[in-house]
């Protein structure tokens, strides 16, 4: 028999022939909680460290700037 599944990323289909008790969907919600509380923290991560990036780049761009203005400096002198 071909079973009829709804393909999601919560690691096993749904399946959407099988009668769905109160105990199924608590499952089910638990789950799909789990998922997006793993997405939330990975996506959180990804901000620190993006974080992170563009302090480095401001720092960066300070210490450029200031050294392009020590250098026109030097060349109108």
């Amino acid at each position: 028999m071909d079973k009829k599944t709804i393909p999601n990323e919560l690691k096993e289909p749904i399946d959407i022939d099988k009668p769905k008790g109160p105990e199924d969907l608590l499952e089910q919600n638990k789950k799909q909680i789990e998922y997006l509380q793993r997405q939330c923290r990975k996506a959180g991560r990804a901000i620190l460290d993006q974080e992170v990036i563009i302090g480095g780049l401001k720092k960066d761009i300070d210490r450029l700037s200031e050294e392009n203005d020590n250098l026109r400096r030097m060349l109108d002198a």
